[in-house]
């Protein structure tokens, strides 16, 4: 199985493809989109498009764009959208965001947990100005240090990592300011990784023996050592409402 599959599976039983609460996602939707809900929205790595779904469901004059490189995860996103109602108003681009050149800037833009995809937190903010409308707001989730991490810890996220106080440095120098913030809870970390080797487990124990199921027994194995044995101890992750700065 490829890693957009399996990422797909291990996320099936949580609300989104972060360490957020469903409360979470429901306020920081309100707090991004205050004062923009009859605008447009886009998703940066949307994925399944968990987040554009919601956000229109709630807010019926509001338009919605997300882009993605997994074509299966946009499927699905589609499906769900049809579901909600909302399909009319949401465009699915199968592309690379760093490709991805919009007739119109948005009102709001969101990139959750998918700084990688730009190379990194800098790169991604520098990626978001230019889609940004004037008066708009970027939605930004991005992993941090909450404490010392281990050396097993630093082996798997390398050196891009900073603290909370580091991060939040590095959004204003790179031009933005915080309006608005959530740090993930530890019940809300826990449960994030619990839900990813837990459903990837379970899917694996429905299938007859074979080359997927052993995958996914080993993926969400080591997945489960790497967070308990790893990071859990160090691990946080922020979720920023920014806007430009003067």
């Amino acid at each position: 199985m490829e890693r957009h599959e399996i990422s797909r599976i291990a996320h099936r039983d949580h609300p989104i493809a972060a360490p957020l609460s469903d409360e979470s996602v429901g306020w920081l939707l309100e707090r991004l989109l205050r004062g923009r809900a009859g605008g447009r929205l886009l998703d940066l790595g949307c994925g399944e498009a968990a987040w554009p779904v919601r956000a229109l469901a709630a807010h019926p004059e509001l338009r919605a764009v997300g882009v993605d490189t997994d074509a299966a995860g946009l499927e699905t996103g589609r499906r769900t959208a049809e579901r909600a109602g909302v399909a009319r108003r949401l465009g699915l681009h199968h592309a690379d965001v760093r490709e991805f050149a919009p007739a119109e800037p948005f009102d709001a833009v969101l990139s959750v947990g998918a700084t990688y995809a730009f190379g990194g937190l800098a790169a991604t903010l520098a990626a978001a100005r230019p889609l940004l409308a004037p008066g708009g707001a970027v939605l930004l989730g991005e992993s941090y240090w909450e404490g010392e991490p281990t050396p097993l810890a630093r082996e798997l996220f390398g050196d891009e990592l900073l603290d909370l106080p580091g991060t939040v440095d590095a959004v204003r120098a790179a031009g933005w300011e915080p309006v608005a913030g959530h740090t993930s809870t530890r019940a809300e970390l826990d449960a994030y990784e619990w839900a990813w080797t837990g459903s990837l487990t379970d899917w694996a124990l429905d299938r007859p023996p074979g080359p997927d199921r052993e995958q996914a027994l080993r993926t969400a194995d080591a997945h489960r050592r790497e967070w308990l044995n790893g990071y859990r101890s160090a691990f946080g992750f922020v979720t920023l409402v920014l806007r430009p700065g003067g």
